[in-house]
């Protein structure tokens, strides 16, 4: 044998074992402890973002203390009971779910096109008006009608509103309600509303199951409605959810199976 040969076989001896010290981050009781860990677990804490000096030395220690803590798990036989053994089974059918909707919801992304659609879809569903009304929320009839009377009296709307209502959402703010459509408050509350004029209050008090409302329509306007572009991220997020649940639907009604499920389309996650 040639002294270059030797010299071949000398080298391969000791980069061979440091090589393989590469690809692990440490070696517990005489097991290698992967590097492929650590790189999974930054995957998972980073999100994919940047990872910092320290969250990658956290991490470390993170991986390595696993490995120990395992390993004396399955001295202790807790690998082999029936508990850890179904555990581990959900374990990896969760695992192995979210990868499967990961990659349908990568492999179909909604399209501009179709994010489109939809918001001229929901716009012209949204049509109609919009009212902004200010309103005093008392206990009793009694109290509301003595408080009109105030108001009829000279009384300002708005301080009295901040007086005396017991809506705390609104109080502090002379009772301003802000734009909203009549659909959106309770039936009593919404038919009294709309049928005021601009700068009309309620002449007798409104009851609703929240109490009784003294109410003064201060505007009307169009359905007031976003751009696309303002709305565009959360419509593709949704049409993308739209999707997936549309995919396990899907799946669910293609399995053969004799369960009858509580609620359809309601796949584990």
């Amino acid at each position: 044998m040639n002294m270059k040969a030797t010299a071949a076989i000398v080298a391969a001896a000791v980069l061979l074992p440091l090589a393989a010290q590469a690809q692990n981050i440490a070696v517990v009781n005489g097991k290698p402890v992967p590097k492929a860990r650590l790189t999974t677990l930054l995957q998972q804490a980073s999100r994919g973002g940047p990872v910092a000096p320290e969250m990658e030395a956290r991490a470390r220690d993170e991986v390595v203390l696993r490995e120990i803590f395992a390993q004396e798990a399955e001295r202790k036989g807790i690998a082999a009971s029936a508990e850890y053994k179904a555990q581990l089974e959900l374990m990896r059918q969760t695992l192995l779910i979210r990868e499967l909707f990961a990659k349908y919801q990568e492999a179909h992304k909604a399209t501009d096109a179709e994010a489109q659609a939809e918001y001229e879809r929901v716009k012209a569903e949204a049509k109609g008006q919009e009212f902004r009304a200010r309103h005093i929320l008392v206990e009793t009839e009694d109290e509301a009608k003595k408080l009109i009377a105030e108001i009829k009296a000279g009384a300002s709307f708005e301080d009295t509103a901040k007086k005396n209502s017991k809506d705390p959402g609104s109080a502090e703010n002379g009772g301003d309600l802000d734009f909203a459509k009549a659909e959106t408050y309770v039936p009593e509350f919404g038919k009294a509303m709309s049928a005021l004029k601009k700068g009309e209050m309620t002449e007798t008090p409104v009851h609703t199951q929240f109490g009784w409302h003294i109410i003064k329509l201060e505007d009307v306007r169009e359905t007031q409605f976003p751009s696309f572009d303002d709305v565009k991220a959360q419509i593709l997020q949704s049409l993308s959810q739209m999707k997936l649940q549309k995919y396990q639907e899907e799946l669910r009604k293609a399995a053969r199976t004799d369960y009858k499920f509580a609620e359809a389309g309601q796949p584990p996650r």
